[in-house]
This record gives structure tokens, sequence and C-alpha cells, in this order.
């Protein structure tokens, strides 16, 4: 009966929020791209991740995400950098301190595609978008970032899976809940060797609802859901082969409440890293991954919940394998998304 009660809740949710809501992601501090247009191209390769979350495992109907992410800068000076420009074969105290000489940078371009899938019981939700940044320096070690990420947003609700109280139901056969609709995400991203400062918007056209004129109820509109984030970060460079990174997202998207998220991670020899986060009123998370090589990484994150909806799952699961593309310098540790 308990299970059967948060399944209704979770449609329950859904059908208010399926075109409102983004998906939900754990592991945004290592693909804020997923977060932050103006990522584009912040790195001297082609960075693409592939993704998919899990959430509330265990529990029938819940929300299943799976996302591909594609950014590459254009006209950008490889050979700049401020962390030593030998990341593949550095050595380690190479890697984690200070350099004592920069070279002058050249503003670059970044460009980048993004494509998801949300599937929550009977509803999906499908995105595609595409983004475009500009990075900018300001002093020898800091840069800003700006870009835009247009793009589609796709709802879809399959009616053979749903039993209504009566047949042809107009809140669901209206032909409302079957849209396409337009998507526009706009970022800014302060950031330099140790810390970074971030703040975006997504869904900012609203695209209301097509109305019919059927004498259904019109309390809700359907439009999207405006979202705006604030994300930071500090490394510390504690030791030799010794980093660690706390961060913070404020995500705030009315009328729901401001929701943060806390995390931290230690990250060993630009190699391992391991660390532990805390969502309001939600969950908490251990995650861990490993850049394998200048190739690829891997990531993965577990959520026990802590919400009342936590007695009826076993938690979420979300995976992020990433490949460094067109990676000359051989980088094997992010440079700036680190």
């Amino acid at each position: 009966m308990q299970r059967l009660l948060a399944l209704g809740f979770v449609l329950l949710l859904a059908s208010q929020a399926m075109a409102q809501q983004k998906p939900q992601y754990t592991q945004y501090s290592n693909n804020n791209y997923l977060l932050n247009p103006a990522i584009s191209g912040i790195e001297n390769y082609a960075d693409l991740k592939l993704g998919t979350r899990q959430q509330w495992s265990g529990l029938e109907g819940a929300p299943q995400t799976y996302y591909a992410t594609f950014h590459m800068p254009i006209n950008k000076d490889m050979t700049a950098s401020y962390r030593g420009g030998r990341m593949g074969s550095a050595a380690k105290e190479e890697t984690t301190k200070k350099p004592n000489r920069y070279r002058r940078i050249r503003p670059h371009h970044g460009i980048g595609a993004m494509a998801a899938s949300t599937k929550t019981g009977p509803l999906k939700r499908g995105s595609l978008s595409f983004s475009y940044a500009y990075h900018q320096p300001l002093t020898k070690s800091l840069r800003v970032a700006a870009g835009v990420a247009p793009g589609l947003i796709q709802y879809s609700l399959d009616p053979g899976t749903v039993n209504t109280a009566q047949g042809n139901d107009p809140a669901i056969y209206d032909g409302r809940v079957n849209e396409t609709k337009f998507d526009l995400n706009m970022g800014l991203w302060l950031y330099s060797y140790n810390f970074y400062v971030g703040v975006s918007g997504a869904q900012l056209v609203p695209s209301k609802r097509k109305y019919i004129n059927d004498g259904t109820p019109q309390g809700s509109d359907g439009s999207l859901q405006q979202h705006y984030f604030a994300t930071a970060a500090y490394r510390f460079d504690v030791m030799s082969g010794l980093a660690v990174i706390p961060s913070v997202m404020v995500k705030m998207a009315q009328p729901s409440p401001v929701s943060f998220d806390v995390s931290g991670k230690v990250l060993y020899a630009d190699r391992i890293w391991a660390g532990a986060a805390y969502r309001h009123n939600e969950s908490i998370t251990a995650m861990a991954g490993m850049n394998i090589s200048h190739l690829f990484d891997l990531a993965y994150s577990y959520d026990a919940s802590t919400s009342p909806l936590g007695q009826a799952n076993a938690g979420s699961h979300e995976v992020v394998l990433g490949f460094k593309l067109r990676n000359t310098r051989r980088i094997i540790c992010p440079e700036w998304a680190w």
C-alpha cells in the first residue's frame, strides 16, 4: 500500500510539473555544462559526457534520465595554460601549485550541444539544445564567459498506459499533453586557477500551453517554469598531489521553494576523487570517480533520500562517462572544470 501511495505521489508531481521542472542531477559539479551554457569550450579539448540517472530506484514509474553533452573550444590558444601546460606528463607537484609565470591569453569561443530524455511513468520529456559561449580574459589569471543555449523541449504521454475513471478524459486526450516548446538558457561564468562562480537561467521563455475551449479548468497554464542557478567552488591545493574542493549550488524556480546543494570532494594526484553532498530536505550523497586516462573518465554517485518518500525507494543512482576528444596535450584532469 505504501508503494502504491508513493507511486501515486510521483505521478501527481510529474503531471503537474511535466512542462515545468528540469531534470535533477547530482553530478552537476562534474559537468556544469548541464546548468550553464557559458561552460562551452572551457577546456583545451572537446568534452563529451554520457550520463544516466535512475531516481528513487525500486519505485515503479520513478524518473529515469539519460543525457549526452558535447562542447569544444574554437580559436583557443592550446599552448597557454595557468597550470603549467604539460598536464599529460607533468609531475604531480607541477599540477597542484600555482604557476609563477603567465602568457598573454587571447579570447576564444565555445560551441556545444545537449540531448536529454526523462521518463516518469507514462510521461516523457525530451530536449535538444545548442550552445555558444565567448571567453574573455580579465587579468592574467582571471576569465569570464557568457553563453546562450536555445533549444526545443518535447513533452508526451502514452494514453495506453493510463487508466481513467471515464473514457476520453479531456485531461489526457485534449491534445495539450503532447507538445513541443521553445527553450532558452543563458549564463555567466567567472573562473580562475582555483575558483569559479556561475549564474544561469533556464527555460527563460514561458511557452504557455495551448488552450482548448472544452470547458476544462485552466488554473494551470502549463508554462515552462523558469529556473535560476548560482554555483561556486574553490580548489584548495593543501599539499603536493592533494586538493580539497568544496562547492555549493542554489536553485530558484518559483513557485517551488529555494533549494541548495552543498558538496565537497578530495582529489588525489589529479586522478582519483571521492566526496559527499547534501541536498536540503531531500538527500545525502556519496560519490567517487577516476580520471582513467587522457581519453576518458568515470564517476558514480548514490543518493540516500531523507524525505518521506525515502521509505518507499532504495535511493538514486547516477553514472557519468566522460571522453576527452582532440586532447592533443594529453590532459588527464580537467584544468577548469575540476
